[in-house]
């Protein structure tokens, strides 16, 4: 589908999905974020949904300022796919133990590794790069300098919620390999500092919801802002770096006898700031739930545990300011999937899948999220299908 415009009461709002699909919270947030001084654009995907502080599954464009709540608090979220020289053949029937290594090489919920993993060790890493983004530390917010110890143990490691680590195949039969993770705690509390701080600038004391408050352009809290944003999605970006060289080193071991190589790394942010032209201006794109999508760029677009994914490539469409949607998007929030679903609702949607299938993780069952399929139909003018996956190994928080 192309999309649908909505009017705002500054910039139109242009809706991948049927409005009358949308819940009534995320459209008021949507709304709300059209009234800014600053907006240029805002596009909409079709995962979207109501979110803390901003809408799920919003591209919003604006000169001169940026509004921290609209990132998120997981700064740099998002994904890594590789594929690999194994194919479905290649893996056993009972693959239990090889997602018991997984978990054994990542550190998943709250979990961190005992010392700071040594990216000189790891097979082939690139260490291009590691030491000048460790020493640009010394330079983030005072709030939230005393976390390094443990941002280095947290690099590596996967989190909680809707991150995973996954052991897919495509229609062909060949392996890939894929992840979903962010910037961990040091993310979550720079991004929670700033917040803060731009809502108690003067600016922002008459805006119709406190979520939406800014930062502008040549202020230094504008500075300070970006320099510690764009820190922290380096972190999200090296972080999954870090895990996926664990986890070809647990797939190197594991299947020794087939010599498996890798494809280059295809990775991509969903909850980040960039500087875009369109029109000849200059403008600050947050997308939060939402990938850059322009001509040639590779993507992925995952489901949930039991649903499989999509590797993409954009078609750099401008009116979508060059985005596509981040996953399948929640249709329920965790505590109506917990009230709603058990474990054995769960066992039942994820037969086939090695994972866990305990109450822990009941808020991510399948049926709390859209049908990815549909979310794929609607972005058919952002991106074409590369590869559709389906995941035999998740590894959840």
């Amino acid at each position: 589908m192309s999309y649908v415009e909505l009017p705002g009461a500054r910039v139109p709002i242009r809706m991948w999905t049927d409005p009358a699909t949308v819940e009534a919270g995320a459209l008021r947030q949507l709304r709300n974020v059209a009234t800014l001084p600053w907006i240029e654009g805002l596009a909409v995907m079709p995962d979207v949904h109501y979110g803390k502080g901003a809408t799920v599954g919003s591209v919003i464009a604006m000169r001169g300022a940026v509004c921290p709540a609209a990132v998120g608090v997981d700064i740099g979220c998002g994904m890594s796919a590789v594929r690999t020289s194994l194919t479905a053949n290649d893996l056993p029937g009972d693959l239990s133990r090889l997602r018991s290594r997984i978990e054994q090489a990542i550190p998943v919920g709250r979990g961190m590794h005992d010392e700071p993993v040594d990216p000189g060790r790891l097979h082939g890493f690139a260490t291009a790069g590691w030491d000048d983004f460790w020493s640009r530390f010394d330079g983030v917010a005072g709030a939230v300098r005393f976390r390094q110890e443990r941002a280095g143990k947290q690099m590596g490691t996967l989190g909680s919620g809707n991150h995973f680590v996954e052991v897919c195949t495509d229609t062909e039969g060949t392996v890939w390999l894929m992840l979903h993770s962010g910037s961990r705690n040091i993310g979550k509390e720079l991004a929670e500092h700033h917040i803060g701080v731009a809502q108690g600038l003067p600016h922002n004391q008459g805006l119709v919801d406190r979520d939406l408050a800014v930062f502008v352009a040549d202020t230094p809290q504008m500075a300070a802002y970006r320099n510690d944003l764009f820190w922290a999605q380096e972190y999200a970006s090296r972080n999954r770096s870090i895990m996926m060289a664990l986890l070809k080193d647990v797939v190197r071991k594991e299947f020794r006898k087939a010599r498996p190589s890798f494809e280059p790394e295809i990775s991509c942010h969903h909850n980040y700031v960039a500087q875009e032209t369109y029109g000849g201006v200059d403008l600050l794109v947050t997308r939060k739930g939402a990938i850059r999508a322009g001509r040639g760029d590779h993507g992925i677009i995952p489901g949930s545990m039991g649903t499989g994914s999509y590797i993409v490539e954009g078609l750099g469409n401008e009116a979508s300011f060059n985005s596509a949607s981040h996953g399948a998007g929640r249709r329920m929030s965790r505590g109506a999937a917990k009230r709603r679903f058990t474990a054995k609702d769960l066992e039942e949607q994820t037969r086939g899948v090695e994972c866990r299938k305990d109450s822990g993780v009941v808020d991510e069952i399948p049926a709390a999220y859209k049908p990815i399929e549909r979310v794929i139909d609607e972005q058919r003018d952002l991106v074409r299908v590369v590869a559709r996956l389906r995941q035999v190994v998740c590894v959840k928080g």
